[in-house]
């Protein structure tokens, strides 16, 4: 009875998108001002800050400003915090204390389709949240225009793999409080060990294999290349990672939830 049904899942999930959507519009102005606000703040802090002491970045052969270096990451880090949040504090408020996914299955929607919804959801609010980043940052010449706008379709597939692993600990964590365990043990890591910050080129070897596992890194080095036109790795495998990495958490998010939901 738990076990997985693809064919369960149905173009029906849009409507609790769009579910979503109606209740994100009474809070979007709010929202939308962490976006707005937060690459403006980093730049400001780091070009202040850490401009002086690191100088220029060696990346790709380029030798680049540290704030230039940086800014591309900051849009990748966006995209991680927008989906994985969203799918895990607001998808557990959702479905444990508003009780949102009892209702929608007393209606005809699988518990497929609410996942999928959710995860989709997600995945929409960190693409949304990656262009307001850019209305920042192309501007003030910290991404390439026009080649930065395609980090926005990006940003759907990389909110789409946080928002499927973010899913997939809303399904194994008891308690809402628990999730500081994935964000102390995993987020964090790999917020600071996917070249966010420094490049991975830089580092000794066997952290450079560690941080090859992370995401993000992916993510960011395909966000890095559309905003600077550079990347010390090949794109090709950084798409197929980001692909496969939301399959197989896709798949399991939909096994843990429905275990959890219907027992």
């Amino acid at each position: 009875m738990n076990r997985v049904r693809l064919a369960d899942i149905s173009l029906r999930f849009r409507h609790i998108w769009f579910r979503n959507l109606l209740t994100y519009h009474r809070i979007w102005k709010v929202n939308f001002l962490v976006p707005l606000l937060e690459p403006a703040f980093y730049i400001l802090a780091f070009g202040l800050g850490f401009s002086g002491l690191v100088g220029r970045v060696h990346y790709a052969g380029l030798q680049l400003e540290y704030t230039r270096f940086m800014a591309p990451a900051l849009v990748a880090t966006a995209c991680m915090w927008n989906a994985f949040f969203e799918t895990t504090y607001s998808s557990f408020v959702r479905m444990y204390y508003q009780k949102t996914f009892d209702g929608i299955l007393a209606t005809p929607m699988s518990v497929e389709e609410i996942i999928v919804a959710e995860i989709v959801w997600a995945a929409s609010k960190a693409m949304a949240a990656v262009a307001v980043m850019l209305v920042v940052l192309i501007p003030i010449g910290y991404a390439n225009f026009p080649g930065a706008l395609l980090c926005i379709p990006l940003a759907f597939l990389g909110g789409l793999a946080f928002a499927s692993i973010g899913m997939f600990f809303t399904g194994i964590v008891p308690t809402i409080d628990m999730f500081n365990l994935p964000i102390f043990l995993f987020i964090t890591p790999m917020f600071l060990f996917s070249g966010t910050f420094f490049p991975v080129s830089g580092i000794p070897h066997w952290a450079e294999v560690f941080s090859l596992v992370f995401p993000l890194y992916h993510l960011v080095e395909l966000t890095r290349f559309f905003c600077i036109g550079a990347s010390e790795s090949r794109l090709a495998l950084n798409l197929a990672y980001l692909l496969l990495f939301t399959m197989v958490f896709g798949y399991l998010a939909l096994g843990a939830m429905k275990r959890k939901l219907i027992k």
